[in-house]
């Protein structure tokens, strides 16, 4: 192993996004979640109903298809597929 090596910066795992407990969160926050979710993926694509979508992305939130994931470094939440 050389020395550069040894040296080099390793990320910090403080700044890594995460997937919070769904459980832990209310029924407002993840119906606002699923809503932008409609809107940001479904609303740019010229759909003439974005919210039509809401139950089925819902739906996938309760099955587990889509998680809640939290960016610290952004302070911001969004739906994604789980990893």
């Amino acid at each position: 192993m050389n020395d550069e090596a040894a040296y080099q910066a390793q990320p910090d795992p403080r700044q890594e996004k995460f997937i919070v407990d769904r459980e832990l969160l209310t029924e407002d926050q993840l119906n606002g979640l699923a809503e932008e979710y409609c809107t940001r993926y479904h609303g740019l694509n010229d759909t003439e109903n974005p919210m039509g979508e809401l139950s089925r992305v819902l739906n996938a939130i309760s099955r587990g298809d889509l998680v809640v994931w939290f960016d610290p470094v952004e302070n911001s939440a969004g739906l994604g597929a789980p990893e």
